[in-house]
């Protein structure tokens, strides 16, 4: 008999206090964050979901190994036991460890970047578009066409366009092509998993071409699980196996270990190749740290190489889905236009049809982040015109493809009455929706504006 009640595969041991605020509190607090959630204090967040990045509860495993961390300088034991659990993993000879995934991103892609360069991916996360085009070099999205229409329901619309990566390759040249990031999820485009029918095709044509292949593999376990239920050709091999299979399509990995490797900090950069892998060493030293801890602490490491292995166990992974499907599945019914189907790690809601009487340039999914935080103390991301809007020459708004906003789900954090709770937040938003109004930005800076622009209403 399969029951309908999720239950979380873990006991709580320790438990850390939420502030219940009012409406009226929460009111002031976004108006002193100038309506950026990023903005506020954490402790005047009732439900975080801005991001599931490093928010993870670590288990006894990895509490237990952080005692055990060794902090020595260089070579120590802790080190050893992320190297071999990484390479086990990633097929990688060369590994570099880093404090997150940007750090990572910015050794590969600033060695790699530069004017004249691009980099193609199905969809370029915030961080990693930053780095590359701060070091001059462009970076091109092409997402496959379903996955530009939220409501359209495809079982991989994470999947990167093989016949434009073909075309652009020749077209830009193979020698001026930095590197085809293949993002798995691909979280920029609403979470959505990545076929390992597509890695494939992508991995041939760049060696073909011999263009570089890059997983951004920071949430590979979850990406595997996708495969494994809808990809019929690798149900019967283990989400371990299937991300090992990834793996070994690229010539390199970069990965945010805040993630699936369910720790608070750290990241690492695979590579296998040892000449590029000697240059991003040499960065490695000069930015973060000698080439055995990378800005890490030994702790940090146990809990890496001990989160990479829970990450893949069946039970974890059915929770971890299926939970962030139950609240997608229960918004849906409420009529809340989301990104389908649900992703692994988010649910992504389609703000400019939530909000249809806002336009795109008073920015709707900033309007949506700062009503759940207003009416429930829901803390969410905007992933839109905001995030990634650009503007023309005479400065007006260049809209992102969607209006999206992220509900991040931490890993093994909240309970089934939290999101109980935030369903209930939705309903209200639902009745009082047509009484919201837009935003303009008074303050923001070059680069990753989202992080610290400020806002106004629009009255």
């Amino acid at each position: 008999m399969s029951f309908k009640t999720i239950i979380e595969p873990f006991k709580i041991k320790s438990v850390e206090p939420i502030k219940v605020t009012t409406e009226v509190e929460r009111k002031n607090y976004l108006v002193n964050a100038f309506f950026n959630p990023f903005l506020l204090q954490a402790d005047h967040v009732m439900i975080d979901f801005l991001t599931d990045s490093g928010t993870s509860a670590m288990s006894a495993a990895q509490w237990a190994g952080v005692m055990l961390g060794d902090e020595a300088y260089a070579g120590s034991r802790s080190w050893l036991h992320m190297e071999r659990v990484v390479k086990a993993l990633t097929h990688c000879e060369y590994i570099l460890p880093t404090h997150q995934g940007r750090a990572a991103e910015r050794i590969l892609y600033s060695h790699l970047g530069g004017k004249g360069k691009t980099f193609i991916s199905n969809t370029h996360f915030d961080t990693t578009r930053a780095n590359i085009e701060f070091s001059g070099a462009e970076a091109i999205d092409i997402p496959i066409k379903e996955s530009k229409i939220p409501s359209f329901d495809y079982p991989f619309k994470g999947n990167l366009d093989v016949e434009k990566l073909e075309k652009l390759i020749v077209e830009q040249g193979a020698k001026n092509v930095a590197a085809v990031i293949l993002t798995v999820t691909n979280n920029s485009g609403g979470g959505q998993p990545v076929s390992l029918a597509n890695a494939k095709a992508v991995s041939a044509i760049c060696r073909k071409h011999r263009v570089l292949l890059i997983l951004d593999c920071c949430r590979v376990a979850e990406n595997a699980y996708f495969i494994k239920h809808r990809e019929e050709e690798f149900s019967k091999l283990s989400y371990y196996e299937i991300a090992q299979e990834m793996f070994k399509l690229c010539d390199g990995a970069v990965m945010s270990a805040k993630k699936d490797a369910l720790v608070n900090m750290g990241g690492f950069l695979a590579l296998k190749d040892k000449t590029l892998a000697d240059a991003c060493k040499s960065l490695l030293i000069i930015t973060e740290g000698f080439a055995t801890y990378g800005g890490l602490s030994g702790r940090d490491m146990e809990a890496i190489a001990i989160g990479l292995q829970e990450v893949f166990e069946p039970d974890y992974l059915k929770y971890r889905i299926r939970s962030v499907t139950y609240l997608g599945e229960k918004m849906h019914q409420l009529g809340v236009p989301l990104m389908l189907p649900i992703g692994g790690h988010a649910v992504y809601v389609d703000a400019r049809a939530m909000y249809p009487h806002i336009p795109v340039e008073e920015y709707p999914g900033q309007t949506l982040v700062c009503d759940l935080y207003h009416y429930g103390g829901i803390r969410a991301v905007e992933v839109g015109s905001v995030m990634f809007g650009k503007y023309d020459d005479d400065k007006k708004l260049i809209p992102a493809p969607n209006d999206l906003v992220r509900l991040a789900i931490p890993r093994r954090v909240y309970t089934q009455s939290h999101i109980e709770y935030v369903i209930e937040v939705f309903q209200k938003i639902l009745n009082e929706k047509e009484k919201s109004k837009g935003f303009y930005i008074i303050e923001e800076p070059l680069f990753l504006r989202h992080f610290t622009a400020k806002f106004e209403r629009v009255e």
